[in-house]
């Protein structure tokens, strides 16, 4: 595993990797170098096959207190000097200056979160507000502590929710209840969370992180992890499609190229009633969508 200053990994002997986010005397607030490591942890040491799922969590009382607020200049890390126009930058955004002058580093992260084809997994323990509650809405699911409070508080600084928050909330809760959350700004409790469907389920803080890693243990001992990639990126690719023909299309090659792997594995031990053993991984999936 790499090298990280804001970051704390460790990785069980199922391939649970528990991600810390770790600046606890500034409440885990979200700097560039937190947006750059996560961005790397998801996008290299993530994809590693023997990380089979993630559990995202906080330091000490709180999960993530948003951007740190105290840096120097543009606290966001843009560059002030530039006028973009959508135009150029849905053309150039890979490239300099668009590439770190304009692009939003929240956004950065959930786009590398989100292309995961691993289960990943939330415990919010703690204040989750601001990028500390969006980084969340890319990860597969979130349960949280009692004592969580989660903001989506732009509206107070005068900024829109980033992200990809846009894309991610509405889907989440419906967009009556992300354009409420959103409008008003307001610090959610769990319970109020969890109604709204932002929180798959809401636990004693001594047992958050305990139930996270032991749900994320559950969808990946004993099944292939080629199967588990497949079928995320087909939930999340198909769920916005258009007709069932788009989706009838991928998940018949998904299936075509599992059920001459790992499926046939899974087939023998299901008839000699004996555990599988698969050999697939997520690091090499096969192409089921069209370029």
């Amino acid at each position: 595993m790499g090298s990280y200053e804001t970051l704390r990994v460790e990785v069980d002997s199922d391939g649970v990797a528990t991600v810390t986010l770790h600046r606890p005397d500034a409440l885990n607030a979200f700097n560039l170098t937190m947006a750059g490591e996560l961005e790397e942890f998801f996008l290299t040491d993530a994809r590693r096959d023997e990380v089979r799922a993630v559990v995202v969590t906080g330091a000490d009382r709180a999960f993530c207190a948003g951007m740190d607020l105290n840096a120097a200049g543009n606290v966001f890390g843009l560059d002030e000097s530039h006028s973009p126009t959508p135009e150029d930058f849905a053309a150039h955004y890979l490239q300099e200056p668009y590439a770190t002058g304009i692009r939003d580093t929240g956004g950065k992260v959930t786009l590398a979160i989100h292309a995961l084809p691993k289960p990943v997994i939330a415990a919010i323990n703690g204040p989750a507000v601001g990028i500390g509650a969006t980084m969340t809405l890319a990860m597969d699911l979130r349960l949280a502590s009692t004592k969580a409070r989660i903001g989506f508080v732009f509206g107070r600084l005068g900024i829109v929710p980033e992200a990809c928050s846009s894309w991610f909330l509405p889907r989440i809760v419906g967009i009556q209840q992300a354009l409420e959350w959103v409008y008003s700004a307001d610090i959610l409790d769990a319970e109020t969370a969890l109604a709204g469907g932002l929180l798959r389920s809401v636990h004693e803080p001594d047992e958050l992180l305990g139930t996270a890693q032991e749900l994320a243990r559950s969808f990946v001992v004993g099944r292939s992890a080629t199967a588990l990639g497949l079928a995320k990126q087909l939930l999340y690719r198909n769920g916005a499609a258009p007709e069932p023909l788009h989706a009838h299309l991928s998940d018949s090659l998904a299936m075509y190229w599992t059920s001459i792997a790992d499926g046939k594995e899974g087939v023998a031990a299901f008839l000699e009633k004996r555990a599988p053993e698969f050999t697939g991984s997520a690091s090499d999936l096969p192409r089921i969508f069209p370029a």
